[in-house]
């Protein structure tokens, strides 16, 4: 069972030799190691070339973190992906890990791992909310991201059956991803703190949007669409929705966007069965 790694890049020369290092020091060596890089106008390709000439540089114009992750996954040449934030990295026997842990439950399709968090270089602990878990997750993925891409192996196969990442969702489309997917099988986990994820900085994706739950709610609605939740996926999904719009209501009325509020109502209305299905546009 070979393994691809995929790492989207955008101006990170400064952080991609730590996550590359990360990689080619796993005890279960990846069989492949691809950077889509996004356009960056730094170094990167020369850093690659001078300190990692085994990686494939894949060089795409510049569309966004979705649009390298998947023209990447399209490169790649073997039957598990390994998704690694540029500006993240792994513990050594983090692939290893997971390879053992499919060896044991050949039935799973994606494994994720615990993380450790630092936070403009110091660990700290991450909130109660932010736990990860395994099994039928898909509840645990409504209120926001209950799984880090950078702590994911996935089979390919999950690409062709689910789609790939949304390439009209600037941000958050790791958690339209996982809806898709824990709406419709299980995943595994491992207990093991395995994936060393990176903030603080002012490239950080999350810094770049406000109201990230804007994103959240246009996945909601995607998600809402699909014919094969069940019952009570449903209704925790609308429930979900509903107390999101209302958030964004409220802020939009308080900064004085009416048009927002107006179209956050709306949202509310219709995913509330109060308005027709009519009245409300694709997005907002």
């Amino acid at each position: 069972m070979g393994i691809s790694v995929v790492i989207a890049a955008f101006n990170r020369a400064h952080t991609l030799p730590r996550a590359l290092t990360s990689v080619v020091q796993q005890t279960r060596e990846p069989d492949e190691i691809i950077v889509a890089d996004d356009g960056s106008t730094d170094d990167t390709r020369a850093a690659l070339s001078r300190d990692f000439p085994g990686v494939t540089h894949l060089a795409l114009t510049h569309g966004g973190v979705s649009a390298a992750r998947n023209r990447a996954v399209e490169r790649a040449t073997h039957e598990w992906i390994a998704i690694l934030d540029s500006d993240d990295a792994w513990e050594p026997r983090k692939l290893e890990y997971q390879m053992q842990a499919l060896s044991r439950y050949p039935d799973y399709r994606l494994v994720h791992t615990d993380e450790i968090w630092i936070r403009n270089g110091v660990r700290v602990n991450a909130m109660a909310k932010h736990n990860k878990r395994g099994g039928w997750i898909f509840q645990h993925c409504l209120p926001l991201c209950a799984i880090s891409p950078s702590s994911v192996l996935m089979h390919r196969s999950l690409f062709d059956t689910i789609g790939y990442f949304d390439e009209s969702l600037p941000a958050c489309e790791d958690y339209d991803m996982w809806l898709r997917i824990c709406s419709r099988m299980p995943v595994l986990y491992l207990e093991q703190k395995l994936t060393l994820k990176y903030g603080g900085h002012a490239d950080q994706l999350s810094r770049q949007h406000w109201g990230m739950d804007r994103f959240r709610l246009r996945a909601l609605e995607k998600i809402l669409a699909q014919e094969h939740l069940n019952v009570q996926q449903r209704e925790q999904a609308r429930r979900t929705l509903h107390e999101k719009a209302l958030i964004l209501r409220n802020g939009a009325h308080k900064r004085g966007k009416l048009e927002q509020a107006d179209y956050y109502q709306q949202l509310i209305d219709r995913y509330m069965g109060v308005a027709s299905p009519e009245a409300i546009p694709a997005h907002g």
